[in-house]
């Protein structure tokens, strides 16, 4: 059965597209359905499918980029160079090729480029909130303000 997407908007709603014939239908998610990630749903040309929600207030973005990352917080604890796989205006996951020593609650200070026309330098700091072997999580911290670069190439 196939799993399609779809981002849970402030006002609860959210659109859901049919993967067989694309008809695309605005749905309120409310009472039980906001404690859960994934539902079975029937289209009306009868398909049968699931959608995975997804209540992140942020979009995400599934990127391919290289940078490094240092740890700041215990330092000397790690650095090297990441793959990263995704990032929104919150946070970012990139993969640590071979072994490391990260784990949640150490801080990091990441570099990277953006792939926009700019090549845009960011040096972000964050905390580390997810460690499944090689894939890390982390927040940003000291948001006081959003790079003006990485508010557009997060636009969907």
């Amino acid at each position: 059965m196939e799993t399609v997407k779809t981002y849970i908007r402030q006002n609860n709603t959210a659109t859901i597209i049919c993967p067989a014939c694309n008809k695309a239908k605005t749905v309120r998610i409310k009472g039980e359905l906001k404690n859960r990630h994934c539902i079975k749903v029937r289209c009306g040309c009868g398909e049968l499918f699931m959608v995975h929600l997804d209540f992140r207030r942020h979009y995400r973005k599934q990127v391919d980029l290289v940078g490094t990352y240092m740890t700041t917080d215990p330092p000397g604890m790690g650095s090297g160079t990441v793959r990263i796989t995704n990032i929104s205006f919150e946070g970012i996951g990139f993969e640590v090729p071979g072994s490391h020593r990260l784990r949640p609650g150490q801080k990091l200070e990441i570099e990277f480029r953006l792939d926009d026309k700019k090549r845009t330098f960011l040096k972000k700091e964050a905390v580390v909130r997810l460690v499944e072997d090689g894939y890390i999580g982390c927040q940003f911290i000291n948001q006081q303000y959003i790079e003006k670069a990485l508010g557009f190439y997060l636009k969907p």
